[in-house]
């Protein structure tokens, strides 16, 4: 609990801040089995309902499709939190619950584990860009750009492509190889076949039981609703106006972190859903915090709900911006550009 002397946001830092954030990493293995069972056992039951649904009609399925990816999604980031190491105690279990859960997800544990790592290292440094994170250029970076080069990252960061086509195609094909790390060595090669060997031999499973098409039918649109939906999280937790952006040696992973991203302040039936990744200011300052214990830090220390935060209405009009301005410090729109 806070002391009547806790510092405010105005005057203490973030490096600062991580102290306090650490009293909270402690994980329990009970809490977390427990959070397991109330994700796996709707989704499973919302999976079955989605296969009646289909024998009525698939319009009703894809209704249903809607819960179902959004309990997929809350999976996912139980695999995030083991990813962190914050969901149990032991490493071990950690790596092991994510990498069953990778079969579901579609994601390769070691190779999403490495990836993420990167990101969290380097959010918001402007001088290590395009590992675990959505590419953005700068105003001068894409003026800089010839004709050719400004159309296709005017198509990359189009709603449609990255919240249409680009969430379906990482979750289904892109993590399929592990492409960025061709070089890395072998372990992460080892975690992408092991994920595509689960993932075929659920898929057969599921086919033998309920068919070819009716699975297709019922299943992909739940994984690219999902994918969809933690593109956008992802998305408007680091892309808004006023992120943090910065060069080095200005450039500081705490400063960045609790500044960088946003706290995205969800109706509560919502945040349930999503794990509490909408503290991602919290989040990218301490991660070993489990999920679950990060509404506590915000009634501990209310000024820290201050902090970059964004209402669900708000968070809409960020899928306009996409370059950052590093003159006025904000995240900006192609419209805002003045005319060559």
């Amino acid at each position: 609990m806070p002391s009547s002397e806790a510092p405010t946001i105005a005057n203490k830092r973030a490096r600062e801040w991580l102290v306090v954030l650490n009293a909270y990493r402690k994980p329990s293995a009970g809490r977390g089995i427990f959070e397991i069972a109330i994700t796996i056992v709707p989704l499973a039951v919302l999976w079955g309902l989605s296969c009646w649904a289909y024998s009525v009609s698939f319009w009703l399925s894809l209704i249903v499709a809607f819960p179902a990816a959004a309990f997929l999604v809350r999976l996912f980031l139980i695999q995030h939190d083991c990813g962190h190491g914050a969901f149990f105690r032991r490493r071990s279990t950690n790596d092991w619950v994510g990498r069953i859960l990778g079969v579901f997800t579609l994601t390769p544990y070691e190779v999403w584990q490495r990836s993420h790592a990167v990101h969290h290292a380097t959010t918001g440094n402007l001088d290590s860009r395009g590992i675990g994170d959505v590419r953005t250029l700068t105003v001068d970076e894409y003026q800089a750009l010839d004709k050719r080069g400004q159309i296709f990252y005017r198509i990359y960061r189009h709603p449609l492509v990255f919240l249409g086509i680009g969430p379906s195609y990482v979750f289904l094909f892109q993590n399929r190889i592990p492409c960025d790390f061709m070089s890395a060595g072998w372990p992460y090669w080892v975690s992408a076949m092991l994920t595509n060997l689960g993932i075929a031999a659920f898929t057969t499973v599921m086919v033998l039981v309920v068919g070819v098409v009716p699975f297709i039918a019922i299943h992909l649109p739940i994984v690219i609703l999902a994918a969809t939906l933690g593109v956008w999280l992802f998305y408007v937790q680091h892309q808004f106006d006023e992120a943090h952006w910065e060069r080095q040696p200005d450039w500081d992973v705490h400063d960045a972190g609790l500044h960088g991203s946003s706290y995205y302040d969800l109706p509560k039936a919502l945040q349930w859903l999503t794990a509490n990744i909408g503290m991602h200011h919290l989040h990218h300052l301490c991660s070993r915090i489990p999920f679950y214990r990060l509404p506590q830090v915000l009634r501990d220390y209310p000024e820290l709900a201050d902090v970059k935060r964004i209402t669900l209405v708000e968070s809409f009009q960020y899928a306009g911006l996409q370059l950052w301005d590093e003159r006025t410090k904000r995240l900006v729109s192609f419209k805002s550009l003045s005319p060559a």
